[in-house]
């Protein structure tokens, strides 16, 4: 099928690539053209394993995938067109659709009279945009007698795993209120075995907003969880454990830490609990979850300052992680730049490493009391403690009986779990973790 991707952020540029390496005919749009030249180069806007690779694939010995800057052209090559532009949060909670606007009314403008087109939010958008697309495109066409449907098509793509997650995909929800557009965007994901969730289109748009807000209520459930282990000397890891292994509840996001981030849950969160307060119903378990995210950054900084005290001057710590999680260069919403920027307002210096956001994480912080390293090792020199705020592989497979001993102090606050308590006692470590039964 021919397909037309608006947007090459984390969503549009993945796609696009993998709906080229399924067979597609595929054109990414962009409006910034450095971007675009920069893709046809090779050159990637986004850390993703194996995006840089697949991209070549598809762009230059498949010959099925094209980036551009030519609305007309992408527009008219596309049979489905996707689009997959930003969506932040505005000051309000409320998801800012002016990017999906401006696409859907440059998509009227654009579809040239007697073709037909199926044009597909990906972006997370709230209930009932569809009919603001709708509009939109009919605004931009200017009177031309256009033939199109509106449809919705979710992502549930992962930063840091979005390729395997693209094509290992366990549902894939299309919504739309014609059976025509349904079945020509099914066609659009034939290759995958699993299951094709068929329904209108506010449900899928809805859908997308009840799955994350689900996930960041998991998290806040077992960060609650950890305090109360806390206090009560069990181990949160074993409780996870424990609580996964029943097929109702799963394990996977059930890893106590410092609270969730990024592009998407803070923000989908925040509009869902929007999207119920618009409709006269106040959904008190999100507000609950937020609280508990918010609070459970200042819970792990406490212990820091209750350690050293409020007042952190002449203080050094190697700092390893920026990013919201890993696998990803992404700092939107990273609660690891979050206490980084706490750390420094209580007048703490820092070392700080992670092994793909340092770029990002520059942009966001700048200079002042920050030392940005290349390695793992060299955050330990000297400092007077390490802060783990980002679970990278790597980070949990160093070689701690010998980094240990450059700090100052072997003081360890981790903000992910990922060490052995166990093993950080035999060191003589003094460690802080997220509801960790250290044996004490």
């Amino acid at each position: 099928m021919k397909v037309t991707i608006i947007g090459t952020g984390y969503v549009g540029l993945v796609s696009g690539a993998v709906f080229a390496d399924w067979g597609h005919e595929v054109v990414c749009l962009d409006i910034d053209a450095k971007k675009v030249e920069n893709i046809k180069k090779g050159i990637m806007p986004i850390y993703e394993e194996g995006l840089e690779e697949l991209v070549d694939k598809v762009q230059n010995k498949d010959k099925r995938f094209e980036v551009t800057t030519d609305y007309k052209g992408a527009v008219e090559h596309g049979e489905v067109i996707f689009i997959c532009v930003g969506t932040p949060g505005n000051q309000s909670g409320a998801a800012d659709l002016s990017y999906v606007d401006q696409a859907a009314q440059s998509i009227g403008k654009n579809i040239p009279e007697g073709d037909y087109k199926v044009v597909v939010t990906k972006s997370t958008v709230p209930v009932g945009t569809h009919n603001r697309v709708k509009e939109n495109v009919k605004k931009g066409s200017e009177g031309k007698k256009i033939s199109f449907d509106v449809a919705s098509c979710p992502e549930f793509l992962r930063e840091g795993t979005s390729i395997y997650d693209a094509n290992n995909s366990e549902r894939t929800v299309i919504g739309s209120n014609s059976e025509k557009a349904l079945d020509i965007l099914s066609g659009v994901y034939a290759t995958l075995k699993s299951p094709i969730v068929r329904t209108d289109v506010a449900s899928a748009e809805l859908i997308k907003y009840a799955a994350n807000a689900f996930l960041a209520t998991k998290i806040s459930f077992i960060n609650e969880m950890s305090q109360i282990c806390e206090r009560t000397g069990a181990d949160v890891v074993s409780v996870a454990k424990g609580m996964g292994l029943d097929s109702r509840i799963g394990p996977k996001f059930l890893n106590a830490g410092i609270g969730y981030g990024g592009s998407c849950f803070p923000k989908d969160v925040e509009a869902l609990y929007r999207t119920s307060s618009e409709n006269f119903y106040d959904f008190r378990l999100l507000r609950g979850v937020m609280d508990a995210n918010e609070r459970q950054k200042d819970y792990f900084f406490d212990k820091i300052t209750s350690k050293y005290g409020a007042n952190l001057y002449g203080l050094t710590f190697g700092v390893l992680g920026a990013a919201f999680k890993n696998g990803t260069d992404d700092t939107r919403k990273s609660v690891a730049i979050q206490i980084i920027r706490m750390l420094r307002g209580h007048g703490a210096k820092m070392k700080v490493y992670d092994p793909a956001a340092m770029d990002n994480a520059k942009r966001e912080l700048g200079n002042e009391y920050i030392t940005y390293v290349d390695s793992s090792d060299e955050v330990f020199k000297d400092s007077d403690a390490l802060v783990i705020l980002t679970e990278w592989k790597e980070f949990a497979e160093l070689d701690y009986k010998t980094l240990l001993p450059q700090l100052k102090e072997k003081v360890v606050f981790d903000g992910r779990n990922l060490l052995d308590p166990i093993k950080m006692q035999e060191m003589d470590v003094d460690y802080y973790a997220i509801g960790r039964f250290l044996g004490k």
